[in-house]
């Protein structure tokens, strides 16, 4: 008798679970921290953005969470960008912003220290695309060279340009130009964060450095002063030359040969697409991906946050996923030719 009746009692209690409310996104998030990670240390253009953000985005996840800050430099992001993949939970509490390098990084596929397929990530979106943005090359006064014609020269002086590591943006772009503008470039990664090469450049260490515009117009704005001893060369990932800086050209402009523009054309996509890439881990539940990706585009279009980007000097565009997702995806059916001459230029470079 007592099998029937333990086979009824369990028979009852599945039926009760199954007629209980599943829980909702806002009885998860509610009471919760959440963890945004930052690819870079504190005080660079991607830390900015992210604290930026964290002060605002739990206004508009259901359940109204809180949000801490976890820096975790490494490789341009690298290490932040596996950690979020194979390691961060996957219940929608962690997601965090990486170099918008690594999307491109991950379809190369030339490197076993790349550790995440770009196209299985749950990207949130983007907030920045470029659009009143430039990447620059800023260099000091006292450099041996003064502009671009100068850095061509057949035997000329080597500009030493600082970065933080091969992968990110800092490492690969100087190498795309040395390529596709002919400049004779020397250049020294190894610096731990953005603010750091800033600080090897005020010493004199190096004698400039490629970053966003409006990483400098947020942390040095008088470098872009007249008479501050720095001035730009080059403005990369601008289709026109930006409306600040009418007299600095563009990289496209600049290309020496058709193959030398179709490189800068390519690996200006990822810049002009996903200039602040948030990602989340594979496997979180779809509901909160959806609420993370909608309250996603609802901060950068709130007033508040608007107001407070503009007193920071960060530059805010807004990407969906779904247009970062299409722009992933077209990367991924470019030319093999386009795709291997991209590897051999940064090929050994991956830490």
């Amino acid at each position: 008798m007592r099998r029937p009746i333990t086979a009824v009692v369990l028979i009852v209690a599945a039926l009760a679970a199954s007629r209980a409310p599943a829980e909702t996104v806002e009885d998860f998030y509610r009471g919760k921290r959440l963890t945004i990670t930052v690819g870079y240390g504190p005080g660079g253009g991607y830390d900015v953005f992210a604290r930026l953000l964290a002060r605002h985005l739990g206004r508009f996840i259901p359940g109204n969470p809180q949000f801490i800050v976890q820096n975790m430099p490494g490789a341009g992001s690298l290490i932040a960008a596996n950690y979020l993949y194979a390691i961060a939970p996957k219940d929608g509490t962690t997601f965090g912003l990486i170099a918008r390098d690594m999307p491109l990084l991950g379809l190369l596929g030339h490197t076993a220290n790349v550790q995440f397929d770009p196209r299985k990530f749950n990207w949130l979106g983007s907030s920045s695309n470029f659009s009143d943005d430039a990447y620059v090359m800023i260099i000091r006064n006292d450099a041996p060279v003064k502009s671009i014609a100068e850095m061509r020269l057949p035997g000329g002086p080597l500009t030493v340009l600082g970065g933080t590591a091969d992968g990110a943006t800092g490492g690969d772009v100087p190498r795309v130009l040395q390529e596709a503008l002919g400049l004779n470039i020397k250049l020294v990664l190894g610096y731990r964060d953005s603010a750091a090469v800033f600080l090897a450049m005020e010493r004199g260490e190096v004698s400039g450095r490629t970053t966003d515009l409006s990483a400098i117009q947020s942390t040095r704005p008088d470098w872009l002063k007249p008479n501050s001893g720095y001035h730009l060369l080059v403005q990369y990932a601008r289709l026109t030359r930006h409306q600040d800086f009418p007299e600095v050209p563009t990289a496209r402009e600049l290309a020496l040969t058709d193959s030398g523009r179709a490189l800068i054309e390519f690996t200006e996509t990822p810049l002009l697409t996903m200039a602040r890439p948030y990602a989340a881990p594979p496997g979180v539940p779809e509901d909160r991906i959806k609420a993370l990706q909608t309250a996603f585009l609802a901060a950068h279009r709130d007033p508040q946050f608007l107001e407070e980007a503009a007193r920071l000097g960060v530059h805010v565009a807004p990407v969906s996923a779904e247009e970062m997702v299409r722009s992933i995806e077209q990367m991924s059916r470019a030319p093999p030719e386009m795709l291997d001459q991209v590897r051999k230029l940064l090929a050994g470079s991956k830490g």
